[in-house]
């Protein structure tokens, strides 16, 4: 895949992994749309990014939500590549843990990102082509202590990511799965405590992680080769993802069933 002259969108793009996905990605000469909560820190991002388009809304807000997404495939006729990226974390033991921890974690990062996701891939398909990138994390190939909640929602993006891919694989639509280890960001120290209220403090072990641009540039490097299960991580973290990848001839046999009319014959019952 050539980025070049692409119209790629990220949630969350105002810090961390969605910053570095956009200024990564034009540097590779796409033209990038941003969007978050935070104006003042997407307009930041912006001015490393060349010609942008900055969407500012909630992602849990579906009605502004179906408007961003009109706005973002008329900017330039279409989006090509299309980042689920929004997300919040979590450091509390489940013993302890509202569920309203779980309900917000879960709307955030698993239902937001498929109502972002929904809103793009009739578009895409109609179209016969276009890129999904969905960051999920070790967290979701392999259940983390602390991270009940996120583990739940992170495993569940990929399961609907990899569903989505064998659907998708008769249209023309790459999908994407990106499983980050520790990536030096604020995503610790903006994570929720059993009560629901921000962290406020890092970790050690993402402090000292991968720098979010070299993070970026290892997905976005993936992304171009076609790869679909994407692992970016070191050490023990990068072991267990190992541990858990999904063999690609899986990939090739679900997507061989809709390619053989499955989901055809199954309507058809």
């Amino acid at each position: 895949m050539d980025f070049a002259g692409k119209v790629a969108w990220i949630t969350g793009a105002s810090s961390g992994i969605g910053a570095a996905l956009a200024r990564g990605l034009a540097e590779r000469g796409a033209h990038v749309v941003l969007s978050g909560r935070d104006a003042a820190r997407l307009k930041e991002v912006a001015a490393d990014c060349g010609e942008t388009l900055i969407l500012t809304f909630d992602v849990r807000d579906e009605a502004a939500l179906a408007d961003a997404t009109a706005k973002a495939i008329a900017w330039k006729g279409g989006v090509d590549i299309a980042f689920a990226n929004a997300g919040i974390s979590q450091r509390s033991r489940a013993l302890k843990t509202s569920m309203q921890v779980y309900r917000e974690i879960i709307e955030v990062d698993l239902l937001a990102q498929i109502a972002f996701t929904q809103g793009l891939i009739g578009h895409m398909a109609t179209r016969g082509s276009g890129a999904l990138g969905f960051i999920s994390s070790i967290a979701g190939k392999v259940g983390v202590p602390m991270r009940t909640a996120y583990s739940a929602a992170k495993f569940g993006l990929a399961g609907y990511a990899d569903a989505l891919r064998a659907e998708l694989s008769i249209n023309g639509v790459s999908v994407h799965t990106i499983y980050p280890g520790s990536v030096a960001t604020n995503v610790s120290k903006n994570a929720l405590n059993a009560d629901g209220t921000q962290r406020g403090r890092s970790d050690k072990a993402i402090d000292e992680g991968i720098p979010a641009g070299e993070a970026a540039r290892q997905m976005l490097d993936a992304i171009a080769k076609g790869t679909r299960e994407i692992i970016v991580a070191e050490g023990g973290e990068l072991a267990m993802g190992e541990a858990r990848r999904t063999p690609e001839a899986l990939f090739d046999q679900v997507a061989g069933m809709v390619a053989k009319g499955y989901m055809d014959k199954l309507e058809q019952q």
